[in-house]
């Protein structure tokens, strides 16, 4: 059963709305990066990482 997009988990939830806010503040600032400062600060187990990831990352467009 789907949730939306609503993230399982508080730390997934609060490491997007705190990329968000990063993303917003300094958009220089690369995904991959924030995503790793995220994992560690919200102490993401490797799941939630990839969870992260999937949730942030734009899906590829057909050719």
């Amino acid at each position: 059963m789907s949730r939306g997009l609503q993230p399982e988990g508080e730390a997934v939830r609060n490491a997007v709305r705190w990329i968000a806010a990063q993303r917003k503040e300094h958009p220089e600032e690369r995904l991959p990066e924030l995503l790793e400062e995220a994992g560690l600060r919200f102490d993401l187990t490797p799941i939630e990482q990839e969870a992260l990831r999937a949730i942030l990352t734009p899906a590829p467009t057909g050719a």
